[in-house]
């Protein structure tokens, strides 16, 4: 089994920044790809950024391209997800995630934390 905890969410203005932090525990070498989700009020959950659990192989949903970065703080056993150029739109609870297939289902997630971009 594996745990994953987020933090760094919070109240930003629109243009400003966020760092998340998702840190991992437990049986973390069964993971091959990680990733971001977020969900807005009434909406379903959506895909955000993944990468392999070493940091590589990134991809990024169009509505954040160029503005969020996933990356991995190996020292901590932690992924991170820099948000830049925040916009009102990117309001949602944001929760990683952790799967030991290449492709496939989530099989970790975790509780989720609250951003919201004030306009």
């Amino acid at each position: 089994q594996a745990q994953l905890v987020e933090s760094g969410g919070g109240l930003v203005q629109a243009g400003g920044s966020l760092r998340l932090s998702c840190a991992a525990s437990g049986r973390t070498s069964d993971f091959v790809r990680v990733a971001w989700f977020r969900q807005a009020p009434g909406k379903e959950r959506e895909f955000v950024a993944a990468s392999t659990w070493t940091g590589e192989l990134t991809s990024y949903a169009d509505s954040v391209k160029g503005r969020f970065a996933v990356s991995r703080d190996n020292a901590k056993n932690t992924m991170v997800l820099q948000m830049n150029s925040l916009k009102p739109e990117d309001t949602a609870v944001y929760f990683c995630a952790a799967r030991k297939k290449i492709v496939g289902n989530y099989d970790y997630w975790g509780q989720g934390t609250q951003v919201t971009v004030s306009s």
